[in-house]
């Protein structure tokens, strides 16, 4: 069992031009063996070709980057052959349909930055019951507006609890309450067809202890066992836990969980039945590596990299966020870009916002989760000031070239208050108090409180603790319906409508979490579930109620139902006007200064097209001079593409209680 993994002297050069040598003579070595196998599989001239240009175009960055990573080992060119060669087979073995998308996307790198991509995440079961099911969706997929479609971890899982999916027992292998591999295939194709990519999980720091590596560790066998991280007794994780965090406290303590049937100690991070994989061996990158191209064979056209900030170990350091983590992923990266180059990564790295960003480029993940925006939109409510979201939007919000963020409000996972403690004092917070008032604003313990938030994962020695709940409930709507106030019903249906119109308008793909579209409220019912009961972020994971679907186009005065028909209609608006907006496209992005700390002003523009996207946070009506409007490049006349509503820049401009606008030249 490999107990520890760190830095070892690979016996290479590290001068360039050397590691260049080095890289191009083992591609000599290497060329004999694929063209080898290129004859065994029969492949024609012509794909060998496109494969052969990428591997030159990459290979001197993929050689460098597995050197640092294994080249301190004996058996290194033994490891290098075979991940050459995984590529290969994934290349020569990819479906001529995908390859036509790789074609496509090589020539437009940038096409998942067009305002026309909107994106939706739902949980198969609780949406549509199984994936055959759900291609029945599809229409409605179409109808709200969505041509990204993420479906959350659908692969054999462990009995019971399975951590909402991420407890994978087979990576080949769909749950078969959902349906089978042929299932996803026929699904992917249909959401093609419809223009609506689809997104999968690619569950990599960690397997269930039932998937096969396990169960071969559990029965002795060496080579598995080598696969996780596996300690005879606790004096090495003892040493470990002296720097590490605790991701999930009220579930069990540490990070280590023991093993009766072994008599060892295994490195669990997130639950017991967890196991993190072990990156510092070879054969586990190879093996994974195999495992994301056949998930890239079914037809994903994104995959999210689950947990991408804890996948590399290193004694005397938090291990999250280390070197190694980055270069496994640029490592990932240039293979699928040899072999499967229309495939995207979404990085799923909730940290520090400076960590945040090293996960993301055109040789690392494309695309990113913004968690800092979501944690700043929802800071913004609760203060009614936008101060610490300008703060950060200022500095923190641009991306490198050909990449982009995902946006989102609400996703299967709790919110943490992930904005940077500096950008805060700069302000004249104090970070740890603030953090403090946001968990009792959004858990509706603090005076005046519209939000019906639930606490999740309250650590006993810190105090910390994530908050779960829906847009709608923590938005004030749960609230508002159970009172029967109609003011504060508005009020809460403002709310979410100005957070989407800023995640619709903001650089970057919006991300819906199915369900806000109808406005769903929290549902306690999980608690009746055992699998279900101890995770409270599963009161933000409602059951899809089709029924709403039938409101929408019936005629009712009163009630709940014309009220979901309203967020539903206001949000597909928003949606549709989106799509016809080029100044939503790319990722260029400026504040604008409008002297009132209520209010958020930004400009979009791609190709000499401009709008201007003005918000407000606070439940009172907002003015600020609308001459400050031509800083941002519009004329004497703007109009609202919204309402269609014409306004003057020599007037003020007036903002209702959270009302949101986009300002176009007239």
């Amino acid at each position: 069992m490999i107990r520890l993994n760190n830095k070892h002297n690979s016996g290479m050069s590290q001068d360039p031009a050397e590691l260049r040598f080095e890289a191009d003579l083992s591609l000599q070595r290497l060329t004999p063996r694929l063209e080898a196998y290129w004859d065994s599989v029969q492949l024609e001239n012509a794909l060998r070709h496109e494969f052969q240009l990428r591997l030159d175009t990459v290979w001197a960055e993929l050689f460098q980057l597995l050197v640092e990573l294994y080249g301190w080992r004996y058996d290194f060119f033994y490891h290098l052959e075979s991940i050459l060669l995984t590529a290969a087979a994934a290349w020569a073995e990819r479906p001529e349909t995908l390859r036509a998308v790789d074609r496509k996307r090589i020539n437009n790198p940038d096409w998942f930055l067009s305002q026309k991509v909107v994106g939706g995440a739902l949980y198969v079961d609780l949406f549509s019951e199984n994936l055959s099911k759900l291609r029945e969706s599809i229409g409605y997929f179409q109808q709200l507006g969505l041509t990204y479609l993420h479906l959350m971890p659908l692969f054999a899982v462990r009995p019971g609890d399975s951590d909402g999916g991420y407890a994978i027992s087979n990576y080949r292998s769909v749950d078969p309450r959902l349906g089978t591999i042929d299932d996803l295939r026929q699904l992917a194709d249909d959401l093609r067809e419809a223009g609506i990519c689809l997104v999968l999980d690619f569950v990599f720091n960690h397997t269930s202890d039932d998937h096969y590596w396990a169960k071969q560790a559990q029965a002795g066998n060496r080579e598995y066992q080598q696969f996780y991280y596996l300690f005879p007794s606790r004096e090495i994780p003892d040493q470990y836990e002296a720097t590490l965090r605790e991701i999930f406290p009220t579930v069990r303590r540490g990070n280590f969980t023991w093993h009766d049937g072994m008599q060892e100690w295994v490195w669990t991070t997130f639950n017991s039945f967890q196991w993190d994989l072990n990156y510092s061996n070879p054969a586990v990158f190879r093996a994974m590596l195999e495992e994301m191209f056949f998930l890239a064979q079914t037809g994903v056209d994104i995959l999210r990299l689950d947990a991408v900030a804890f996948i590399w170990k290193e004694m005397g350091t938090s291990c999250e966020n280390l070197e190694g983590a980055h270069k496994l992923v640029q490592a990932y990266n240039r293979l699928a870009h040899i072999a499967t180059p229309g495939l995207v990564f979404k990085s799923e790295a909730i940290v520090h916002p400076d960590e945040v960003v090293r996960y993301i480029g055109s040789n690392k993940c494309q695309i990113s989760y913004n968690p800092t925006l979501m944690a700043l939109l929802w800071e913004s409510l609760a203060t009614t000031e936008t101060r610490l979201l300008r703060k950060s939007l200022s500095h923190r919000h641009q991306l490198p070239e050909h990449t982009g963020w995902v946006n989102y409000l609400r996703c299967h996972d709790d919110i943490g208050w992930t904005f940077d403690d500096a950008d805060a004092a700069a302000l004249g917070i104090n970070a740890f108090d603030h953090r403090q008032f946001l968990n009792s604003f959004y858990t509706g313990q603090y005076p005046g409180s519209f939000a019906r938030g639930v606490p999740f994962q309250e650590h006993p020695d810190t105090g910390d603790v994530r908050i779960a709940g829906t847009l709608a409930s923590l938005a004030g709507l749960e609230q508002a319906i159970e009172n029967n106030d109609k003011v504060a019903i508005e009020m809460a249906v403002r709310r979410m409508l100005l957070l989407q119109g800023i995640t619709l308008a903001v650089s970057g793909i919006p991300l819906l979490y199915l369900g806000e579209e109808w406005g769903m409220l929290n549902d306690y019912d999980f608690v009746k579930d055992p699998a279900k009961a101890g995770d409270t972020r599963w009161v933000h994971r409602p059951k899809m109620q089709w029924e709403f679907l039938e409101s929408l186009n019936e005629d009712f005065e009163e009630g709940v139902a014309p009220l979901r028909r309203r967020i539903f209609r206001s949000l597909q608006q928003l949606i549709s006007i989106r799509k016809t907006l080029p100044a939503l496209a790319g990722q260029d992005m400026e504040l604008v200064e409008v002297r009132n700390d209520h209010v958020l002003c930004f400009v979009r523009e791609n190709s000499g097209n401009r709008l201007i996207v003005v918000g407000n946070f606070s439940s009172q009506p907002q003015t600020f001079a609308g001459n400050r409007l031509r800083t941002g490049g519009l004329g004497r006349f703007f109009e609202d593409a919204i309402t269609k509503n014409t306004h003057a820049t020599s007037e003020d401009l007036m903002l209702a209680p959270y009302e949101i606008m986009w300002l176009c030249r007239v």
